[in-house]
């Protein structure tokens, strides 16, 4: 399955998303930045590796998201290939945050974190 462009454009403009790795009971989303790149989306997670979300995420590969009144599963594709194209959407996107903020979004160790959001 892939996404609408009316997803795309609505996730891809929403502030932050929720999400739930699979196997996380209700309720329990954590909220972060998400960036769209062209028909992609994509996610870091701010703490690294070392963040708890992050690490079940990759653990199971699915989650389930909530932007903008959509909900949806997806699978969770590391993907560094782009790395240079996302930081540059997080610098547009979220720059209002000033370094405090965007600077630990786009280096290492968020940086490796890169989650392509691919709908499932």
């Amino acid at each position: 399955m892939t996404w609408t462009s009316e997803e795309l454009d609505a996730i891809g403009a929403a502030e932050e998303l929720r999400i739930s790795p699979a196997g996380t009971g209700p309720g329990t989303g954590v909220p972060i930045w998400v960036v769209r790149v062209g028909d992609a989306l994509y996610v870091r997670s701010w703490k690294g590796p070392a963040g708890k979300w992050y690490r079940r995420a990759v653990a199971e590969g699915t989650a389930r998201i909530s932007a903008a009144s959509i909900e949806r599963e997806v699978r969770l594709v590391r993907d560094t290939e782009d790395d240079d194209v996302v930081d540059e959407a997080y610098r547009t996107k979220y720059a209002r945050y000033g370094d405090d903020y965007l600077q630990p979004m786009v280096n290492p160790p968020a940086r490796d974190t890169t989650l392509r959001l691919d709908a499932a």
